[in-house]
């Protein structure tokens, strides 16, 4: 006889990277951070802040799979976060229903979680951006989802086309999310010292008339590019 599976399945405990690595990310750009991991790391585009005014976060991924129409993980996974926790919900990114509201929110805001991330659906909207809390999602609508399971907390997880284990540093602003993982952050904080360098240094020159970037000018310039048509002569 083949037993029932489990309606949830924990993993409480998993290492998390030093509370001052992370207070290090928390006035990065996302965009800067992807830079330094060498253009990646983003989640899908859709997944996006409700509110554009509330959405900068940095923390440790609490990670869960609540499946497609279902929340009970996310529940389990506010129940097990550790202050300053970011709740990142697989949910098959099916947008039927909604799997986060306002109520999720407040409770999430009362465990002192950093941010709610999930490739699902929201509902409640003012009263999510209310919260005062970063909640990411795919959409909006108004329909509502089941609490049976079954789904994981604390185990690793694929959301966004991005893999993430339990641990990963999660920095979220305007532009969405990106994934730091835990054994790269010393390593992109060092990458990102030359990435901010590279960027101050682009401004720079952007302000004072810069129409292309000198190495762009070069190759037109160069033998690598074939013109079809002659010169344009100067009046």
């Amino acid at each position: 006889m083949i037993s029932d599976s489990p309606v949830l399945t924990i993993r409480r405990e998993f290492a998390r990277p030093d509370p001052r690595l992370i207070a290090r990310f928390a006035s990065i750009a996302a965009v800067h951070i992807v830079d330094a991991m060498d253009g990646r790391g983003a989640l899908d585009f859709r997944i996006k802040p409700l509110d554009p005014d509330t959405a900068s976060f940095a923390g440790p991924a609490m990670t869960c799979h609540a499946g497609a129409d279902d929340n009970l993980a996310i529940l389990g996974a506010f129940a097990m976060a550790q202050p300053g926790d970011v709740v990142i919900a697989a949910c098959e990114a099916f947008t039927g229903t909604a799997v986060v509201g306002d109520l999720f929110a407040g409770m999430a805001r009362n465990c002192r979680v950093a941010a709610i991330v999930t490739d699902g659906l929201a509902r409640d909207t003012s009263g999510i951006i209310a919260a005062g809390l970063p909640v990411f999602v795919s959409g909006v609508t108004s329909n509502s989802c089941a609490k049976s399971g079954p789904g994981t907390v604390g185990l690793p997880i694929v959301i966004g086309n991005v893999a993430i284990v339990p641990g990963d540093l999660l920095v979220g602003d305007r532009d969405g999310v990106v994934v730091v993982p835990q054994a790269d952050i010393e390593t992109v904080l060092t990458r990102l010292e030359s990435v901010n360098r590279a960027e101050a240094s682009f401004e720079t020159d952007v302000a004072a008339g810069l129409r292309v970037p000198d190495f762009v000018q070069e190759l037109l310039d160069s033998d690598q590019v074939h013109y079809l048509d002659s010169p344009r002569q100067l009046a």
